[in-house]
C-alpha cells in the first residue's frame, strides 16, 4: 500500500474537523518485519537526502512536531531520524517558558533556535504552545507581564495567529521550508498508554499527575487545535495530521512527509570549477610522491 502524504496535509485555510479525521488507519504493512524493511528504506533515503541538503546548503528544514501527551512525538523523531548525520540535525523541546524568555515575545525563544541553510531543525513543541496550553488555560496569559490593552482574549489569538504566519511566510521568502506534524491520537488509546507507563517499570519516568490532569481539558484542546490548524496551514507552511494510534504506522506516515518535501527542492551537489580540479590534481600528485 502506497504512502500518499498529500492525504494527511491541511489544505490553506482548510475547516477542519478533527473528529472526522480518523486517528488510525489501515496498516500499511502486513507484518512488523515489512515494516521495519520499509522504515530502513525511508531511513536510507532521508539519510541520502540529508546529506545532499548539508551539502548544498540553499536551504533549511524545521520539522515541528505537536500533540496530546503520550502520542508518540519522541518516538517519531527517534525512528524516523534515527539515520541522519546529527552534524546536520538539532532537536528542540520547548516546555514552560523560562522567567528571562516570558520577558520578550512569544516567538522569540523559538527563533533563536532556528535551523541555519543546510541543517535540519527539529521542535518538539513550539511557539504554536502559545495558541493552544496558553488558548485553553488563560490563567497563563494573564502571567506573561503584558499589557493589559494586548491581553484581549477576543482578539490576541486571531493577532497570534498573525504573527506566526507572517514569521513563516518571512522563513520561507528565505530558504526555510517548514513542516508541521500534528500526531492525531484518540482520548482512549492515550488512556492505554497511560497506563502502560504505569504498568511498565521502564516507562514510569513518563508518567506525569499533570498529564492526568490536562485530559480534563480534551474537548477544550480539540477546539484549540482545530482553529489552528485551520488559521495556520498554508501552501508555505502546512500542516499534516497524521493519525497517531498506530505508532508504526505514523512514523511511515512521518517519513514519507519528510522525503517528499526533500525531493521537492532543489538541492545538487556543488559544482566543482575548472580551477578547483587544477588545484585537486596538484594536491593528488603531490600526495602520490
Amino acid at each position: 500500500m502506497k504512502i500518499n502524504s498529500k492525504d494527511f496535509r491541511v489544505g490553506h485555510k482548510e475547516k477542519v474537523k478533527l473528529r472526522q479525521r480518523p486517528t488510525i488507519i489501515k496498516p500499511f504493512c502486513k507484518s512488523k518485519k515489512q515494516y521495519q524493511k520499509l522504515l530502513e528504506k525511508h531511513v536510507e533515503e532521508l539519510s541520502s537526502l540529508q546529506q545532499l541538503h548539508y551539502a548544498s546548503a540553499h536551504f533549511a528544514l524545521l520539522l515541528i512536531f505537536q500533540a496530546s501527551d503520550a502520542a508518540g512525538k519522541d518516538g517519531s523523531i527517534r525512528h524516523v531520524m534515527s539515520g541522519v548525520n546529527p552534524e546536520g540535525c538539532e532537536v528542540f523541546s520547548f516546555k514552560q517558558p523560562s522567567a528571562e524568555e516570558l520577558k520578550h515575545d512569544f516567538l522569540w525563544r523559538t527563533t533563536c533556535r532556528l535551523p541555519e541553510r543546510g541543517r535540519i531543525g527539529i521542535f518538539n513543541r513550539s511557539y504554536y504552545e502559545e495558541v493552544l496550553v496558553v488558548r485553553v488555560h488563560p490563567e497563563i496569559l494573564r502571567n506573561q507581564d503584558l499589557p493589559e490593552a494586548l491581553r484581549d482574549e477576543k482578539s490576541i489569538w486571531k493577532e497570534r495567529y498573525r504573527s506566526i504566519v507572517d514569521l513563516e511566510e518571512h522563513l520561507y521568502r528565505n530558504g526555510t521550508r517548514i513542516v508541521k506534524i500534528f500526531l492525531h491520537l484518540s482520548k482512549n488509546e492515550q488512556r492505554k498508554r497511560f497506563l502502560a507507563r504505569i504498568d511498565e517499570l521502564d516507562k514510569n519516568w513518563k508518567f506525569s499527575l499533570a498529564d492526568i490532569h490536562e485530559r480534563k481539558y480534551w474537548k477544550q484542546y480539540v477546539k484549540a487545535y482545530e482553529e489552528c490548524l485551520h488559521a495556520t496551514s498554508t501552501h508555505q507552511a502546512p500542516w499534516y495530521v497524521v493519525p497517531a494510534d498506530d505508532k508504526e504506522n505514523a512514523r511511515l506516515i512521518v517519513s514519507r512527509i519528510v522525503i517528499d518535501v526533500f525531493s521537492d527542492l532543489k538541492m545538487a551537489y556543488p559544482k566543482t570549477t575548472a580551477k578547483r580540479r587544477r588545484e585537486l590534481k596538484s594536491i593528488g600528485k603531490a600526495l602520490a610522491k
